[in-house]
C-alpha cells in the first residue's frame, strides 16, 4: 500500500483575535501541519510578530480579495476601488469579486500581500486563497494562471489538486471541476509549482441537525478512506468567543475544529488509518509534476475543447 500523506491546514490566520489564538495554540502543540496569514487583516502583525519570534516555517500566504463578515472586515492594501464595495472594504462575496475586480488590481493586490508578508520576516512555506476568490466559481472568471505564474516567481508551492475524491462532498458536485483541476495542475506542472493531489473539503456551515460529535464521526471517517498520495484538508479554527458568536455565521463551527483538532480521539484515527501528517515541505520536495507529463495533459485538455 502507498502512503497516506495528509496536510491540515489553518486557513484565516490573523483574521481576528480569537483565531489568532486558536491557530497559535494548535501550531505550538504540533496538532496541524500548517496555517496561512492573511495580509490584508487587522490581526497580521500579531500573528506575524508571532511567528518571527518563533521562527515558523510552515506558515503560508493566505491570498485575501474578499471580506465576508460585518463584524470584522478590511481594505485593500493598494486601495483600488475596483477590489471594494461601497463601504471601502474588500467585496463580501466571490461572486461580486469576480463580476467587479480589475485584473491589473488584483495582480498589484497580490504582489502587495507578498511584499507585505516578506517585510515582516515571515518564511513562507506555500500559499492558498481566501474563499477561492481566484477559482472562478462563481462566474467561471478565474485568476488561477495569474496565481501559478506569481507562485512560480515567488517558489512557492500553492494549494491546488491534481484529481477530486469521489466522496468529497463540495468539490465532486461542482460541474467541470475535473476538467479544470486537470487544467490547472497541467499549468503547474509547467510552471514548476508544486500541489497536493486532492484537496478534501467539509461544509463551512453548520447543518441542520449537525452536532460536535457528528462533525468529529464525519472527519475521522475522511481518514479512514483517504486516498493515496498527498491530500490536504482546511479548517477555520477558532475559540470560544462571545461577540464573534453572536455576529459572524456559523462561529460554532470554527470552535468545533479547534476542538477537533485537540480531541485525542481525532490523533488516535490519524495512526490507526495510517495516515502521515506532514506539510508543504513534502509538497514541495513530491508535488511536482513532471513537465513533460504536465504538457501533454494541457495539449490533451487543449484538444478536448
Amino acid at each position: 500500500m502507498s502512503p497516506k500523506y495528509l496536510v491540515i491546514n489553518c486557513d484565516d490566520f490573523g483574521q481576528s483575535r480569537p483565531m489568532t489564538e486558536a491557530i497559535m495554540h494548535l501550531l505550538e502543540e504540533r496538532r496541524v501541519s500548517s496555517a496561512t496569514i492573511m495580509a490584508p487583516a487587522p490581526g497580521f502583525e500579531e500573528a506575524a510578530e508571532w511567528c518571527r519570534r518563533r521562527g515558523q516555517t510552515n506558515v503560508g500566504l493566505h491570498l485575501t480579495l474578499t471580506s465576508e463578515f460585518d463584524a470584522v472586515r478590511w481594505s485593500s492594501l493598494t486601495g483600488h476601488p475596483s477590489l471594494h464595495d461601497e463601504s471601502g472594504h474588500m467585496h463580501k462575496t466571490v461572486e461580486d469579486f469576480e463580476r467587479h475586480a480589475d485584473t491589473e488590481a488584483v495582480l498589484k493586490e497580490l504582489h502587495a500581500q507578498y511584499e507585505k508578508a516578506a517585510r515582516s520576516g515571515l518564511r513562507l512555506s506555500h500559499a492558498d486563497n481566501h474563499m477561492g476568490s481566484l477559482y472562478g466559481t462563481a462566474t467561471g472568471r478565474s485568476h488561477i494562471p495569474h496565481a501559478l505564474k506569481l507562485c512560480a516567481k515567488w517558489k512557492l508551492p500553492f494549494r491546488l489538486f491534481r484529481k477530486v475524491h469521489p466522496g468529497d462532498p463540495l468539490l465532486s458536485g461542482i460541474p467541470g471541476v475535473e476538467r479544470a483541476a486537470a487544467k490547472a495542475s497541467a499549468l503547474a506542472g509547467l510552471l514548476g509549482v508544486a500541489i497536493p493531489d486532492y484537496l478534501l473539503s467539509h461544509a463551512f456551515h453548520v447543518q441542520e441537525g449537525e452536532t460536535y460529535e457528528r462533525f468529529k464521526e464525519e472527519l475521522i471517517g475522511k481518514l479512514y478512506d483517504l486516498p493515496e498520495g498527498i491530500s490536504e484538508t482546511y479548517i477555520h479554527p477558532a475559540a470560544e468567543d462571545a461577540y464573534m458568536q453572536e455576529n459572524v455565521p456559523h462561529w460554532e463551527k470554527r470552535v468545533w475544529e479547534y476542538r477537533l483538532m485537540l480531541d485525542d480521539d481525532f490523533s488516535y484515527a490519524i495512526r490507526d488509518a495510517g495516515v502521515t501528517l506532514t506539510d508543504y515541505t513534502h509538497i514541495r520536495k513530491h508535488g511536482r509534476a513532471s513537465r513533460l507529463g504536465s504538457a501533454l495533459a494541457l495539449t490533451r485538455e487543449l484538444l478536448r475543447k
